[in-house]
């Protein structure tokens, strides 16, 4: 008669345990789901290696610059500036691994016939690659756009013409137009021109002085045409592994060069 009283304690004991193994589980289980959130809000805040890697820019095309004064060979310079010194008048650059320029002038005297005035320049501009504004050629076919149509607003010119030209760079513009000045009539010819992430400017320009009769401007476009390309190729040739940048009528090309970046360039040195 005493037996199943004796039981029901025990059965008591065995029922408030339940519960507390309930309770220990569930903080376990509420453990380990926060753990999982904080990994996940951890690897979220993390960008991946392959998505840094796409974010990077493309490093520039060309390194180098060609030496400004180097860039013609001594058969172009006398053939478009006879009487000029063929070293050339360097323009001043604060970073010459960025920017440069060049310029040649030649007067030939014929006395009481007159005289033929001539007068080349040719500048440079590299652009290195940006993370936050683009890659060099990028920046640079913007500048070449920019250029183009400078030379189209040039302030007193007449009879002006432009046109696409084509084996000269990424993309090239030629402009013509006449520019009266004291002097007399001077037949401008402006070649721009876009390799990579360079931009090359060719300026030449011809007058007949004291009577004698204004050049051809047919005879300076093709004259300014060929120093283009030649300046072009002097770039691809100063990018090449051990190319001295001179000019050299070769036509050759070459892949670039990579090297180190240089100070993200902005305008050229001003014409003389």
């Amino acid at each position: 008669m005493h037996r199943p009283a004796q039981r029901l304690p025990r059965i008591l004991i065995s029922a408030a345990v339940v519960p507390v193994m309930l309770v220990a589980a569930g903080c376990s289980s509420d453990s380990g789901s926060d753990s999982g959130d904080a990994a996940k809000k951890d690897s979220d805040a993390k960008p991946s290696a392959s998505a840094t890697k796409a974010a990077v820019v493309k490093e520039a095309a060309y390194a180098k610059l060609p030496e400004p004064c180097k860039v013609f060979s001594s058969k172009t310079l006398g053939e478009l500036v006879p009487k000029a010194s063929k070293s050339g008048k360097e323009g001043r650059s604060d970073d010459t691994a960025t920017r440069g320029s060049c310029s040649w002038d030649s007067l030939e005297d014929k006395g009481v016939k007159g005289s033929q005035f001539r007068w080349l320049s040719v500048s440079l501009l590299r652009f290195e690659s940006d993370q936050t504004r683009g890659t060099g050629e990028k920046l640079a076919s913007a500048y070449y756009a920019e250029q183009v149509q400078d030379v189209r607003a040039e302030t007193g010119a007449t009879n002006a013409k432009s046109e696409p030209v084509s084996g000269t760079g990424n993309e090239a513009t030629a402009v013509s137009y006449d520019l009266k000045k004291k002097e007399g009539t001077f037949k401008q010819q402006v070649v721009v021109a876009r390799a990579e992430n360079i931009v090359v400017s060719v300026d030449y320009n011809g007058a007949g002085l004291a009577g004698d009769k204004a050049p051809s401007a047919e005879d300076l476009s093709k004259a300014a045409l060929k120093a283009a390309k030649e300046a072009v190729e002097a770039v691809v040739t100063a990018n090449q592994s051990g190319g001295s940048g001179s000019g050299s009528g070769s036509g050759e090309s070459a892949s670039p060069s990579k090297g180190e970046p240089s100070a993200s360039a902005s305008k050229p040195p001003a014409k003389n």
